[in-house]
């Protein structure tokens, strides 16, 4: 239990709307560059994007194809045929469209371009997003091009549907826009059909010299009319939700990174490189969290196990757990020998609360486990208070809430220990797996050597017991992957929930799960509390809502009403209620706006009707 942290840790104070926009300038630098660095072609379709409908997929262009001279040939081909579609109008040479490929595309931080290739991998055109490094985190889709025309209807339209969903999965855009020449009635047509709406004229000037025609937007104070215009659409579709397929409770978001890592891991991660993505995913995560040691485990509860196992808690000891929580809380209290004693929660929060651990504490006292709920923080500095007080160890349950703070510093760093899931269902996922953390040498050592089925450093002897716990380096290589987008993920949970936010706003007898003034959570679940004035039940609400393809769950109930404890122990009154009365809505991360809404309409459709 740590009682002072770094300052360096503290964050300082940013607005929202900045805090987002970095994320999103970061998250584009990130994902283009990792796109277009790209050198093996087996890599290449790894990272594709695979094109609705099995059409075809979209490549990233990258290092791969600087060197591929019939590629560049067919580049410029292509550029040639299209030249009037572009405000500049030059003569295309093979040669210039290499160095075009290389320091206008590649080099350039805020572009990507897609190569269409059709099922065969036949290239068909190429799409893309340029001017997307902005404050307004807005991407420009850019260089709409078919170079062959016969064959594979649909390609196109399909491909950008793709890369639409793409854009607004990776990095949630504010605007998605682009520029055609208002002249260009079949480019305009294309985009309307996939959604693009008039936005505005752009007046243009011509100014080249020689055989190049240039056309640059007019100064404001230009009186003459224009030689060209740019007609600016933006994208927006109509809400397409139908309701005819489940919205489910939860759900990731899996990028090209991921992938790549985990095909590298699965051909060339044995023997030497064993332990190359383990090594990498506990390093970046101790980093992330602000911590010294990190130790990847196949669960949370299997790191809870250990964590209290290291810190000497066993038969005859009482470790307090909130009452409502998931049960491997205090299931892995019952695996050292130890007793589970269960704590209430604050009707804010749904975290444990300090008043009652105060409680609840005696003699036989040796731990307390706040778990940050649903993602929100629980409140560390009394429950730090109290432990210092009685000299109990404190072990944070944050299976949830990996990147949420309290107080500016992030859930993880405040116990003697700290333990993370990895779970298919979380923010942050390896299908199965958990992150042990710590700043003590001593405990992590301890730790480690349980974790290592009791082994005497580098040798097969065994000298005390231990356990299996461990996690494999291909799904540690798929967490490195999550892990370095994970303030993308975190940014569309909070988007998601300000969507709920906005389409529950005024529903009486309704409360969403809000941070509170002291915490940022990750709004891992979006969660609601009924009134028991309302008519309609919680469980008769998830009940109708499911008959209309929409998928929710209760929280969890208050875990002490059990009857497996070796104590029996009453629910306590607030973790009783909203076990009883509250649920989780659909919050999986690549959730969309429209899905959203149709969830906020059935909801108050459904308490109205009641």
């Amino acid at each position: 239990m740590k009682q002072k942290k770094s300052d360096a840790l503290v964050r300082e104070p940013v607005s929202e709307r900045q805090r987002i926009a970095e994320v999103f300038k970061k998250a584009i630098r990130n994902e283009f560059s990792f796109l277009k660095q790209t050198s093996d072609m087996r890599d290449l379709y790894v990272k594709g994007l695979r094109i609705d409908d099995g059409k075809g997929y979209l490549l990233p262009l990258c290092l791969l194809h600087t060197s591929d001279s019939e590629l560049i040939k067919t580049l410029a081909r292509w550029r040639d045929d299209n030249a009037f579609c572009y405000p500049t109008q030059f003569k295309v040479t093979v040669e210039g469209t290499s160095s075009w490929l290389k320091g206008r595309l590649l080099d350039v931080e805020d572009r990507i371009l897609f190569l269409v290739v059709d099922p065969m991998g036949k290239p068909i055109g190429h799409m893309g997003f340029a001017s997307c490094i902005n404050d307004e985190m807005e991407m420009e889709a850019d260089n709409i091009v078919r170079g062959e025309k016969d064959g594979n209807p649909g390609i196109m339209s399909a491909g950008m549907n793709t890369l639409l969903r793409w854009a607004h999965e990776q990095f949630g855009p504010s605007v998605i826009s682009l520029r055609v020449m208002d002249d260009n009635k079949h480019a305009i047509n294309f985009y309307r059909e996939l959604g693009f709406v008039r936005d505005r004229l752009i007046p243009l000037r011509k100014t080249g010299k020689g055989d190049i025609t240039t056309y640059s937007p007019l100064d404001a104070g230009d009186k003459h009319p224009p030689d060209k215009n740019f007609l600016r659409m933006i994208y927006s579709p109509p809400e397409v939700y139908d309701g005819k397929s489940m919205i489910l409770t939860a759900g990731p978001a899996i990028s090209a990174r991921e992938a790549s890592y985990a095909a590298d891991a699965a051909y060339y991660g044995w023997n030497t490189q064993w332990s190359k993505y383990l090594t990498a995913f506990e390093k970046s995560f101790a980093s992330y969290i602000g911590v010294k040691y990190a130790m990847a485990t196949s669960s949370c509860t299997g790191a809870l196990h250990i964590a209290l196992a290291a810190l000497g808690i066993g038969p005859g000891d009482e470790v307090i757990v909130p009452d409502l929580t998931w049960v491997a809380t205090a299931n892995a209290v019952l695996y050292v020998g130890a007793t589970p004693v269960f704590a209430d929660i604050q009707p804010d929060t749904w975290c444990m609360d300090p008043e009652s651990v105060q409680k609840l504490i005696n003699r036989k006292t040796r731990a307390i486990i706040p778990v940050h709920l649903y993602g929100h923080p629980a409140d560390m500095d009394e429950i730090l208070a109290l432990a210092r007080k009685h000299g109990l160890k404190v072990v944070e349950d944050a299976a949830p809430a990996i990147g949420a703070e309290y107080k500016g510093r992030k859930t993880g760093t405040f116990g003697d220990m700290a333990a993370f899931s990895f779970q298919g269902a979380k923010l942050l996922v390896t299908g199965e797996g958990g992150m042990l953390v710590c700043d003590d040498e001593k405990i992590f050592k301890q730790a480690y050597k349980l974790w290592d089925q009791g082994r005497v450093p580098g040798s097969f002897w065994i000298d005390s017991n231990g356990v299996k716990y461990k996690m494999s380096n291909i799904q540690a290589a798929i967490g490195l992957g999550q892990l370095e987008r994970v303030e993308q993920m975190i940014e569309a949970k909070r988007r998601i929930f300000s969507w709920y936010e906005e389409g529950l706003s005024g529903t009486n007898g309704l409360r969403l799960n809000h941070e509170a003034d002291w915490a940022r959570s990750i709004y891992w679940m979006t969660s609601i509390e009924l009134d028991n004035s309302l008519p309609l039940t919680r469980d008769a609400l998830r009940e109708q809502l499911k008959k209309l393809n929409v998928d929710t769950r209760s929280v969890f109930p208050s875990i002490s009403q059990y009857p497996h404890w070796p104590a029996r122990q009453p629910p306590k009154p607030v973790a009783e209620s909203i076990g009883n009365r509250a649920m989780n809505l659909p919050s999986g991360i690549c959730l969309t706006r429209d899905k959203v809404m149709y969830i906020c309409k059935c909801i108050r459709e459904l308490l109205d009707n009641a």
